[in-house]
């Protein structure tokens, strides 16, 4: 196998990696979801004596949710890239179809496509600045 194609050693590395990766975000979660349980709208606020306040008590809870909405998306890739693992289809780029090479696979453990493609598709989809 070429030198920048997963072999068999590298697959589980990779698949530890993405299995230790989901471990951790699954406890972040659950340490987050207490936290935010333990901290009520009220505490934030401090007993709201204006809206200034109830706004970074809002800002400071919407933030929580948003890192967790974020964690359980990576969550979401993580079993993806578990599934392409368990299927055979692991490292095969979306786009064209190639190999994904293994410094991409071992930067980025989920994704799904080429070094090339993935700049394609940043592109063709990223938001103009003028």
């Amino acid at each position: 196998m070429a030198e920048h194609t997963p072999d068999k050693e590298n697959l589980a590395e990779l698949r530890s990696m993405l299995a230790e990766r989901k471990t951790a975000l699954l406890q972040t979660i659950r340490q987050e979801l207490l936290t935010a349980d333990q901290e009520h709208f009220q505490d934030l606020a401090g007993h709201v004596h204006d809206v200034g306040e109830e706004s970074v008590a809002d800002l400071l809870m919407d933030i929580g949710f948003a890192n967790i909405h974020r964690h359980v998306q990576e969550i979401r890739e993580i079993e993806q890239a578990q599934k392409r693992l368990a299927e055979g289809t692991y490292g095969i780029c979306r786009d064209c179809a190639s190999e994904i090479a293994l410094p991409r696979l071992k930067a980025q453990p989920t994704a799904t496509r080429c070094y090339e493609c993935q700049t394609r598709h940043e592109r063709e989809f990223s938001p103009e600045t003028d």
